[in-house]
């Protein structure tokens, strides 16, 4: 996310502890922060895909490769 957008993002959580937001500011500060969630999902997906898992025996698992259904490949 930008700068900028983050920035404004403050900005609107700062007037809204001061007043209440207009219904503008608030859909336009609801939609900063959906983009902040996303931003954020986005970043630490990538960085858990690109973990790896060193068992005690030196055998490696990346995270990418286990299985998403609670099960995985440790036991």
């Amino acid at each position: 996310m930008e700068k900028v957008k983050l920035n404004r993002l403050s900005e609107l959580t700062a007037i809204a502890r001061k007043r209440e937001l207009t219904p503008e500011e608030k859909s336009e500060r609801e939609a900063l922060r959906n983009e902040y969630r996303r931003s954020v999902i986005a970043n630490l997906t990538g960085q858990l895909e690109a973990t790896t898992i060193i068992e005690p025996d030196g055998s490696r698992i990346k995270v990418s490769d286990m299985k998403r259904s609670g099960e995985d490949k440790i036991k």
